[in-house]
């Protein structure tokens, strides 16, 4: 199967089939689905987790929320997780432990990604933003952002306006939730679409080896988002913002749709940087994904494929 019909399958809802690999205990995968495609009492279900979240004290024994270990492990461990071999499998995790949080809080739907590629034609207007049945938009833009901080666009609507989050790239720090479009009003821009259209991850998924695939999908589509968005999702911090988490659905469901394209390799295929710094030796599968006490410390053979009985779920 060509990866642009998966693509395309799963952005119209359809669900996308997971070999099973030897071991699996995984017989029912949980589906995960876009955004837009969920109802509005669901939509606003998965908010209400989020928003309890921060009633929740630091599993992590923290004097900060729940919520905020998210951004403190993510911050911590900025330069171990990213521009790495790793960034795929720690993403991975990273995303499951927060949706088992939100179930934690009671959520009872699936776990959302957005599918940016549906957007670029104005991502502004992308249904994640709904004041009603999003997120919320834009920060504040009457904020000249070479003057002030961009942490001071607070979110002037949705259901996160007036939503405080507690660490910045110095520490603990809380402030409100920040965004900072580079959407042509605080930036010349337009959110830096052709970053991340249907053509672009085309060629991300054309990639034959996990560490071009990697290298693409990271310094392209996905950073991209995350300037594109700015204000609290830019930093090491951008777990902050609730949008985090359905970025890196997305990207954790690009990966798995290049996986299913040959799964009995590409399930096992890893490689490229160990470390940010030049240090000899190749990543492996062996390699011990630090989690600093959000959850066990694993290696990243455990988290390879998303039909395991740890993970268990599908696109």
């Amino acid at each position: 199967m060509r990866f642009s019909s998966l693509v395309l399958s799963a952005s119209l809802g359809a669900a996308a089939t997971i070999p099973r690999q030897a071991g699996d205990a995984c017989a029912n995968p949980a589906k995960r689905v876009e955004w837009r495609t969920m109802t509005p009492e669901v939509q606003k279900q998965y908010v209400d987790a989020v928003l309890c979240l921060k009633t929740k004290p630091s599993g992590m024994g923290l004097n900060t929320s729940r919520y905020d270990d998210f951004p403190y492990v993510h911050t911590k461990l900025d330069k171990t997780i990213h521009t790495v071999a790793m960034f795929l499998p720690w993403h991975r995790l990273f995303v499951q432990v927060y949706e088992d949080s939100l179930r934690d809080c009671g959520y009872t739907g699936p776990m959302a990604y957005w599918d940016w590629t549906l957007d670029t034609a104005d991502v502004t207007k992308a249904p994640v933003w709904d004041a009603t049945t999003g997120f919320g938009g834009n920060g504040d833009p009457a904020i000249d952002p070479l003057k002030e901080s961009s942490r001071k666009k607070c979110l002037v609507d949705g259901p996160l306006r007036g939503f405080e989050v507690a660490y910045t790239m110095q520490g603990l720090d809380p402030h409100c939730l920040a965004r900072n479009w580079n959407s042509g009003v605080a930036f010349p821009g337009d959110m830096l679409a052709d970053a991340y259209t249907p053509d672009v991850v085309a060629d991300v998924a054309a990639q034959a080896r996990y560490q071009d695939f990697r290298y693409k999908l990271e310094g392209g589509p996905h950073g991209a988002i995350h300037s594109a968005v700015g204000g609290d999702m830019s930093p090491a911090t951008s777990p902050n913002d609730p949008i985090f988490f359905l970025h890196h659905a997305q990207i954790d469901r690009l990966w798995t749709l290049w996986q299913q394209e040959n799964p009995a390799v590409r399930t096992t295929e890893f490689g490229g940087p160990k470390t940010q710094n030049a240090e000899p030796g190749e990543a492996s599968l062996e390699d011990v994904m630090p989690y600093l006490g959000l959850v066990p410390d694993i290696r990243v053979s455990e988290v390879m494929s998303t039909h395991t009985s740890k993970l268990c779920y599908a696109y």
